[in-house]
């Protein structure tokens, strides 16, 4: 198995659809603006957040069970940028929708831009044949109140292509994430 290159990436997206929509190269300013970047790196493809997020909150003293999980426990919020109050965490998707060819195995890591302030992005796979929005989850670990933007890059896939192809794929199992378009709860 390994780590694909920029090349590799851009022809995947292109001939693929494996990433949609998709920037060829790494984006640092938008209408003169300086972002968070996102794009095409040299080993990955930085992703951005969508500007729907679903805040956790504890207003109903709710348990947090991923077998019986309370929507309520989320406040809806649409907006260019997301506060995620101390010691809590908010779920958002890509704006990027991901076709993950069979052999290949997706990685999705944190930026360090945001892990230097104390926000970290939930490391989780998208296995082989996997399709959809990924929802991303952002935790903040300080005492202060975190800000997410949206539309700016908040974390980074790594592709890994297998030099077989798999025998049972997500698509294949019937993945219960498989196709999800918006922020997805957990599901049993």
């Amino acid at each position: 198995m390994a780590i694909k290159s920029d090349k590799w990436i851009r022809r995947m997206a292109e001939s693929d659809a494996m990433i949609e929509p998709f920037e060829s190269e790494q984006v640092r300013y938008v209408d003169g603006q300086r972002v968070i970047s996102f794009g095409t790196s040299s080993y990955g493809y930085d992703v951005r957040c969508a500007d729907e997020f679903k805040v956790f909150t504890n207003i109903h003293s709710a348990t947090v069970d991923p077998k019986n999980f309370d929507e309520n426990s989320f406040v809806d919020i649409k907006s260019d940028v997301c506060i995620i109050p101390p010691n809590s965490f908010a779920l958002a998707r890509t704006v990027e929708y991901f076709r993950i060819p069979r052999n290949v195995l997706t990685v999705c890591l944190g930026k360090s831009t945001y892990a230097r302030c104390g926000i970290i992005v939930n490391v989780t796979p998208l296995e082989p044949e996997w399709e959809g929005h990924v929802t991303l989850e952002f935790s903040n670990t300080t005492n202060l109140p975190a800000k997410i933007y949206a539309n700016e890059g908040v974390a980074q896939m790594l592709f890994f292509e297998s030099d077989e192809v798999c025998e049972t794929s997500y698509k294949d199992r019937g993945g219960k994430y498989q196709g999800q378009t918006g922020v997805t709860l957990p599901k049993t």
